[in-house]
């Protein structure tokens, strides 16, 4: 292939990624919800605690439908390559307040 017939995404560029030292430290989560509009999904992550009717919203991601499909195979492929090195993750269903 000539290096005029290379597509754009074929090529590796190296990104900077700053973070502070407490986003660097994330958030945890044991609940999400999807919504979506036909120019938009919005991700809730949330924490629900054992025992409480209630679970509150950590964190929002707003992103378009292309970035969000690139998320899912971004997923998708991890969780194929834990899998391989430490066995199948166990599937549990929840659906709680129409989040899963």
């Amino acid at each position: 292939m000539s290096e005029n017939n290379i597509n754009k995404e074929q090529v590796t560029q190296q990104l900077e990624i700053q973070v502070d030292d407490v986003t660097a430290q994330g958030i945890y989560t044991n609940l999400a919800g999807i919504a979506h509009s036909e120019t938009e999904f919005i991700l809730d992550f949330l924490f629900m605690q054992p025992n409480q009717p209630k679970a509150k919203l950590r964190a929002r991601i707003i992103s378009s439908p292309i970035h969000t499909k690139r998320l899912l195979s971004a997923l998708m492929d991890n969780i194929r390559k834990y899998e391989e090195r430490f066995g199948k993750i166990p599937e549990r269903e929840y659906n709680v307040g129409g989040h899963s």
